[in-house]
């Protein structure tokens, strides 16, 4: 069984292969290496090299948190020798996702989808006719018509909900015990983001919310490549009730300052956390969710502390 091996150029840190000054020329450098095959492959004789097989990733396990060897060549071999020689295993990006190294996390979450995308994208739409990639995997073009294919994102929303004193989090069935999140769902074709904010909302917790604000964007890997945009809304006047819809959430409900602050104020690893009796288990920092239950708790504090 063979294994891909694949090359992955650092956006914020280039130390591994040259010095560059500036955000401009970074960009630029990136741009040269998608674009210009033979820029790449120069490239690819002083890159580092992580290594993925069937999309998942090969991690080493350190304590409680995973980390991802960066390796100076390309390698291939039996997927058991390649885990015994690197003293690692292929492991399931989802399973691994909260305990990995912050450094590796986002150069894993782009591997991965580019990856992905290119095992779903092998044929023409239009022609049927096998596509071709380029050397650094930024497109693919179609030899019989040169249509170019790039990689796509699939945009979500997910949205805090808040009534003034409390916000609203829910979970699936899916998630481990205790934990709850903020409400996502994919924008559909035709709207734009408030929009889906409220449709979502409308759907799975019966709630019509309104001064939508935007927070922030993160690209998520699950489960097919999304662009999560963040945003904050608030419950109009006297509707808080909540009914669930079954199909798409297990639980929902509100929760108050102090049982979301006491719930960020918990020390360890997300691995760890689980593993303590608590009635609510929040987000880890890795995800954009945590960062906008953190950025309720600091708005509502002050509110607090002002009246």
């Amino acid at each position: 069984m063979s294994l891909y091996c694949g090359t992955f150029f650092r956006r914020k840190s280039f130390w591994c292969y040259r010095l560059l000054s500036t955000y401009v020329t970074k960009t630029r450098y990136l741009f040269e290496l998608k674009e210009d095959d033979e820029a790449c492959r120069r490239a690819q004789q002083t890159g580092a090299f992580y290594l993925f097989h069937d999309l998942d990733p090969l991690l080493q396990a350190s304590g409680h948190r995973y980390l991802a060897p960066r390796l100076s060549r390309a390698a291939s071999l039996p997927k058991s020798e390649m885990e015994a020689e690197l003293r690692g295993s292929f492991i399931k990006l989802r399973q691994a996702v909260f305990q990995l190294d912050s450094m590796d996390s986002s150069l894993l979450f782009t591997a991965q989808a580019l990856l992905r995308w290119h095992d779903g994208h092998q044929f023409c739409s239009k022609s049927g006719q096998p596509t071709k990639k380029n050397m650094a995997g930024s497109k693919r073009v179609c030899p019989s018509n040169n249509i170019i294919y790039y990689p796509q994102m699939a945009p979500v929303v997910i949205t805090l909900v808040s009534d003034g004193a409390r916000c609203l989090l829910a979970r699936q069935s899916s998630f481990p015990k205790g934990l709850y999140s903020a409400l996502a769902g994919f924008c559909d074709i035709g709207e734009n983001v408030e929009e889906a904010v409220q449709r979502e909302v409308a759907e799975e917790v019966g709630l019509e919310v309104e001064n939508i604000q935007y927070f922030s964007s993160q690209h998520w890997p699950f489960p097919n490549s999304s662009l999560m945009i963040a945003c904050h809304a608030t419950v109009k006047p006297g509707q808080t009730e909540i009914r669930v819809n079954v199909r798409e959430l297990e639980a929902a409900a509100w929760f108050g300052l102090d049982e979301v602050a006491a719930a960020l104020r918990r020390k360890g690893s997300f691995t760890q956390q689980q593993s303590e009796a608590s009635p609510l288990l929040l987000p880890p920092k890795l995800a954009i969710a945590h960062h906008m239950i953190k950025k309720w708790v600091e708005k509502q504090s002050c509110s607090s502390m002002a009246a």
